[in-house]
């Protein structure tokens, strides 16, 4: 983990720079201007997030432990072989992780906030939410643990995965040729931002986009369909608290109304959007009706 630290105090200023230099070439070249508040907010989100990293506390860690305690094999990444597997292990896992996170509401109010900026650039990339480490998303995770990989490799090599997927979040690059085919791209992910009903639920892979088109969820960039970015009901508040916290809010308020405990289940792990009428904003009833229910500003 120390290698890890070192590694992220190395890139964040390259990461932070970049995201800093596309603002304001955007904001040169482009008419309707760039969002500096949502920068702004991207950059206390990250602040926060690593501040709580001091919290001794992951909700993952001890299912980690256990998994590596009674691990089939053991595996140290001193040949290729060991490499790969880890990689296609972590991208499997990754995707059902990442699947997860947009189709059960439990793990979708923390991943939400990546979801939340109205625009799509590099400074979005690094809003990922605060509260991850107390709702167990990691838990996807730990097959890699269990089959013999230390859980600081799997972490580190997560962090890797995700720091490819920095330069996946730019509305600028366009598509990539026969590279789409294999890896996730930002035209791939571009779609996966996207509140167009026709791109909703799609493009989960980290860095390949293999999975997503073994199992059915790739959706390709349309030139006639542009990308409408942010959540399905906007966020149009710059309150990096509200962000991250109005979902849990939410969630609260529709538990307390739960009548059932199968409404209750429903409000935990269901769709996010999901209703006991059925007149919900799930991705499957938005389709349905062609469009979106509430495609104004709604503030929080």
């Amino acid at each position: 983990m120390e290698t890890l630290g070192t590694l992220y105090l190395i890139l964040a200023p390259v990461v932070l720079g970049s995201a800093l230099i596309e603002g304001l070439w955007l904001s040169r070249t482009r008419g309707e201007g760039y969002d500096w508040k949502a920068w702004a907010t991207s950059l206390a989100d990250l602040v926060v997030r690593k501040l709580l990293l001091l919290v001794p506390y992951s909700l993952a860690a001890p299912v980690f432990a256990w998994a590596y305690e009674h691990r089939l094999f053991t595996f140290h990444l001193d040949d290729v072989g060991s490499v790969l597997l880890l990689f296609i292990g972590l991208e499997f896992c990754y995707y059902w992780y990442h699947r997860a996170s947009h189709t059960v509401r439990w793990f979708w109010n923390t991943h939400s906030v990546h979801h939340s900026p109205n625009q799509f650039n590099l400074a979005a990339a690094y809003r990922l939410g605060w509260l991850g480490k107390f709702t167990g998303a990691t838990i996807f995770f730990t097959p890699l643990a269990l089959l013999g990989f230390e859980p600081t490799t799997i972490l580190s090599a997560l962090f890797l995965n995700l720091l490819y997927q920095f330069w996946l979040h730019a509305d600028w690059i366009p598509k990539l040729g026969v590279l789409e085919y294999v890896l996730n791209t930002p035209s791939s992910h571009r779609v996966h931002h996207a509140r167009n009903p026709e791109y909703l639920d799609a493009n989960y892979g980290g860095v390949l986009i293999v999975f997503d088109r073994l199992f059915g969820t790739y959706v390709g960039e349309r030139a006639d369909l542009p990308c409408d970015y942010g959540l399905v009901t906007r966020v149009t508040t710059y309150n990096p608290v509200l962000i991250n916290f109005q979902p849990w809010f939410g969630l609260v308020k529709d538990l307390a109304s739960a009548r059932s405990f199968g409404e209750v289940w429903g409000y935990l792990f269901a769709p996010p959007g999901w209703r006991p009428n059925g007149q919900g904003l799930t991705t499957a009833e938005l389709r349905a009706r062609g469009s979106l229910a509430h495609p104004g500003p709604v503030h929080v």
